[in-house]
């Protein structure tokens, strides 16, 4: 069979040779566009038999064979291509939450002391976090604070250290809280804070919190909110948010506002590792800080003196 001057053309811009291989590997094979020349070809061939000498048609059967060769091949990359498992990865992260497995927290939470709050949230099984913890990050500072901040989750240098906000994010923090006359260093009550988490234990690769684990950790930090008694809790991060007001809203529309957790006024900001991402951001964080200063300074103007909690360290 002879290849027309524009038939050859369109097959060398394609990379294609003149004649079809008998073997064809599988990169020429899977490729659409020869397959429709050669289809396109062949009705072109048989409109110029008539007039092609029979001494030309021995060679007849050569292009039978090659133009019959990739048809039957075709087919099969794309039997192929939807097999690459019907992208079962989202399906398979949307699984931990049906792998969370619970157990009963201890009993007596509302009631217990420092000491018998920090043993229980140190030999917590209420949920699979247990398993995957290096230790429990139960909260750090003075136990007597005007301010208490309320994190998310411990992540991978928490969970190292045992303490919360390490790490870039711990440092961005030690700023803010610097800028309004506040330290996590030894100081007088009235200049501390007291830090604790949503989740006392760390969710693996970093990944968000999950409302189950949410809810067994509950209780450790309401209980804790009780024994500190703070003027001003400042909520970092949409999951301290959600966690202590059960609101479902955008962090950004909850700010700006005082809420009440307990009869204790809350305020809403962001989390420090989103302002490391989100530099833009500072400035309405700096808002919220001064907000909470400023409930902070009408309180102690209401009572100076803080009604002293009762419940032994």
């Amino acid at each position: 069979m002879r290849w027309t001057e524009r038939q050859r053309a369109m097959l060398r811009e394609m990379g294609v040779p003149a004649f079809w291989p008998v073997e064809p590997d599988a990169g020429e094979a899977s490729a659409p566009g020869p397959a429709n020349v050669v289809a396109d070809a062949a009705p072109r061939a048989e409109s110029t038999r008539p007039i092609t000498p029979p001494a030309r048609a021995t060679e007849a059967p050569t292009p039978v064979v090659s133009v019959a060769e990739p048809a039957p091949v075709r087919p099969a990359p794309r039997a192929t291509r939807p097999g690459p498992a019907p992208v079962a990865s989202p399906a398979g992260r949307a699984a931990p939450p049906a792998e969370v497995v619970l157990g009963p927290r201890p009993a007596g939470i509302e009631t217990m002391d420092w000491p018998a709050l920090r043993a229980a949230v140190a030999g917590c099984q209420a949920c699979s976090l247990s398993q995957s913890r290096t230790q429990t990050v139960f909260g750090a500072g003075h136990i007597e604070a005007d301010w208490m901040i309320v994190g998310e989750a411990p992540g991978e240098q928490e969970d190292k250290v045992g303490e919360p906000f390490v790490g870039r994010a711990g440092e961005l923090l030690d700023r803010m809280l610097e800028a309004v006359g506040l330290t996590r260093a030894e100081a007088p009550a009235a200049q501390q804070v007291f830090i604790a988490n949503v989740l006392k234990c760390r969710p693996p690769a970093n990944r968000n919190p999950l409302p189950p684990e949410v809810a067994q950790c509950e209780p450790y930090l309401l209980r804790q909110m009780a024994l500190v008694q703070p003027r001003v809790v400042l909520a970092m991060g949409r999951f301290a948010v959600q966690s202590l007001l059960k609101s479902s809203e955008p962090l950004g529309k909850l700010r700006g506002r005082v809420h009440q957790v307990q009869g204790v006024p809350v305020i809403v900001t962001y989390h420090p590792a989103y302002l490391l991402r989100s530099p833009a951001d500072k400035a309405l964080a700096w808002d919220d800080l001064c907000l909470a200063r400023e409930v902070l300074m009408q309180s102690r103007a209401q009572s100076p003196d803080r009604a002293p909690d009762q419940s032994p360290r």
